[in-house]
Formats: structure tokens, C-alpha cells, sequence
């Protein structure tokens, strides 16, 4: 009973624990100055790189960042910044680094343990608003970061849609 109880606590402490680091990730909502959910005007040095249709359906545009703000993550180079939008909402982040286990080590002390997921060979971070893909590849780490309000904007347009057809029958 007393071996029970105890690991029952440590139970109760972990999942504290784990939902204070998701707390965080939530609370940042992005990357750096970069917040999910904002304007693409707000955004200093993006510059429109193309159009183009998210799932073939929604009416999107990839932004590329280049900023002083956004060229490292403490000392690890960061290789390359892109936004995706939609309605001007920036609802991706793609972020390239160079490859270095210190990204991974500095994620997992400020975000908590991640899932693995290994259909997609990624770890994976879920909040309540975002979730947080690391994906490894052979000389760079790539982070995503996907905002959930304004993927919801897109499946409630989408929604809308069949909706207007079914109502046309």
C-alpha cells in the first residue's frame, strides 16, 4: 500500500511538472518576437517569397525572415526562417538550424519531454494553442511550429463550404 502510494505521488509530481513546460510553450506562442496567431505585418524582415494553396484548397503565402533577431539560437546558427500565412495570419513557422544536439537538450529543458512519433521519425510537442515538430535530417534540425486557432479557421471555412453545397441539393 505504502509502495502504491508513493509511486502514485511521483506520478502526480511528473505530470505537474510536464504540464508547467507545456504551459511555457504555450506561453511563448512561437518563436522569439515571432508570435503564432499574428499579422505577417509585425513580423520585421519578412519578405513574400510565394502564393499558393495549403491542402490545395486554402489560399496561402510562405514568407521568408531575414533578421538580425532571428539569425541564432544562443550559439547555434539558424539557417533559415520561413512563415506561412493564412489571411495574413501567421499560422507556421519553419525554422532551420544547423545540426547540434545542444537544440534538442535546450527544447526538452524548456518545453519538457517530448513524444516521439515514429511514422514521421520526429518528437513531437502538443500545447493547448500550438504543437512543436523537431525533425532531424543529415545536416540540419528543423523546428515547426503550428498554430491550432488558425488551422481551425481553415477546417471551419471548409466546413462552410460543404455546408453551402449540401444546402444548393
Amino acid at each position: 500500500m505504502k509502495k502504491t502510494f508513493i509511486a502514485f505521488a511521483l506520478l502526480l509530481v511528473f505530470n505537474i511538472i510536464n504540464a508547467q513546460d507545456i504551459a511555457e510553450l504555450n506561453r511563448r506562442n512561437g518563436f522569439k518576437y515571432i508570435k503564432l496567431g499574428s499579422s505577417i505585418d509585425s513580423i520585421k524582415g519578412a519578405t513574400l517569397k510565394r502564393e499558393f494553396k495549403e491542402k490545395n484548397e486554402f489560399e496561402a503565402k510562405l514568407y521568408e525572415v531575414n533578421h538580425a533577431d532571428y539569425k541564432t539560437i544562443g550559439e547555434v546558427e539558424v539557417k533559415n526562417l520561413q512563415l506561412m500565412t493564412y489571411k495574413d495570419l501567421v499560422y507556421k513557422i519553419i525554422v532551420s538550424t544547423s545540426k547540434d544536439a545542444r537544440v534538442m537538450k535546450a527544447l526538452e529543458k524548456s518545453d519538457g519531454k517530448a513524444t516521439y512519433v515514429v511514422r514521421t521519425v520526429s518528437y513531437n510537442w502538443a500545447a493547448e494553442n500550438l504543437s512543436l515538430t523537431f525533425k532531424a535530417h543529415k545536416n540540419k534540425i528543423e523546428l515547426i511550429y503550428r498554430s491550432y486557432p488558425v488551422l481551425r479557421k481553415m477546417a471551419e471555412k471548409k466546413k462552410k463550404k460543404i455546408e453551402e453545397i449540401a444546402e444548393d441539393f
